[in-house]
């Protein structure tokens, strides 16, 4: 049995493939049992199809600006999928095998993913409150201009990034789904609650892949999710902008809006971090290196910190108008 001490992440990654493919079946769906975006949107082949998008578009008339950008975001955020499936076919020691556990994690998580975009989107056009052309850019902007998410090609990084990001738009979808029923659209509600619930059981996935890298390879992992952190975890939509406006200024006018509906906020990704500190057990992780211990210290001192500083950081007041919406 080789020793944490000279495991390489190739090695942990290829003894993850039987837990792996063991559990396939509960962290994904089958494709024969999974939602799909015409579930929940009217079937054009239908004679009540007219009736049903005239209500449909009553509906969401009770949607504030606001809430409809950061419902605007939230799908161009989703539309980017491609992005996200080439970034994981990046990392290191993942995908050497098309056919192991990995690339079946891959495939089937983006997959599932794949069904957010083409749900909001639908419903979008058919609100008849948004610019399509204007978000269809910023669209394909994003996938252009591509990120920089600070993981290198290191799966452990990846798997901090994903675990946060997971959890971020689980939050997100969650809430616009919530502030969506209050304003009183049930069919938004509803399609963000589907979406948030698959974003939950992927971050589940997620931490536990973090989980157990951390039995085996704990220094490692430990430092890589303290490398993380001090980066700071970045949306993968950072880099959204407009025609004509510079890249990643209208992520900042997005991001302004979800804060004032709290959809998403500084103490959220407080809150997150202390989420994970707690399931992955940080503060009593034992058989660490020096560097790593120093880690985690780092680490399990960073919610206060961070927690100060969102206490002071006053709710944005400035609204912003977006070329999505005429």
């Amino acid at each position: 049995m080789i020793t944490a001490s000279v495991i390489s992440r190739s090695e942990v990654l290829q003894s993850m493939e039987g837990f792996l493919k063991e559990n396939m079946g509960t962290f994904l769906k089958s494709v024969e049992t999974s939602w799909q975006p015409a579930d929940f949107l009217p079937d054009s082949r239908l004679d009540t199809f007219f009736d049903e998008v005239k209500l449909l578009r009553e509906r969401a008339q009770g949607l504030s600006y606001d809430l409809l950008a950061v419902l605007i975001g939230d799908t161009i955020t989703e539309e980017a999928l491609p992005n996200y499936e080439a970034w994981f076919h990046q990392l290191d020691d993942l995908n050497r095998d098309p056919n192991n556990g990995w690339a079946q994690w891959i495939r089937g998580w983006t997959a599932e993913e794949n069904r957010h975009g083409d749900l909001l989107n639908r419903y979008l056009y058919l609100t008849g409150r948004v610019n399509m052309r204007e978000f269809e850019v910023s669209t394909q902007y994003l996938i252009n201009d591509g990120f920089d998410l600070g993981t290198a090609h290191d799966p452990y990084r990846a798997f901090v990034y994903t675990s946060y990001q997971e959890m971020a738009t689980n939050i997100s979808h969650r809430r616009v789904g919530q502030l969506a029923r209050t304003a009183g659209d049930d069919q938004l509600s509803r399609l963000c609650g589907m979406i948030a619930g698959d974003e939950n059981r992927h971050a589940r996935v997620y931490k536990t892949f973090v989980e157990k890298i951390f039995e085996v390879d704990p220094s490692e992992m430990m430092l890589a999710f303290e490398d993380m952190m001090r980066k700071k975890i970045v949306m993968p939509a950072h880099y959204m902008r407009e025609l004509g406006v510079e890249m990643g200024k209208t992520f900042g006018h997005f991001t302004d809006a979800a804060q004032r509906l709290g959809v998403y906020t500084s103490h959220d990704y407080t809150e997150i971090l202390d989420t994970l500190i707690g399931d992955w057990k940080i503060e009593a992780m034992t058989g660490l290196n020096p560097a790593a211990e120093k880690a985690r210290d780092y680490v399990v001192a960073l919610p206060n910190r961070l927690r100060r500083v969102a206490d002071r950081m006053p709710v944005p007041k400035l609204e912003y108008k977006f070329k999505w919406i005429d």
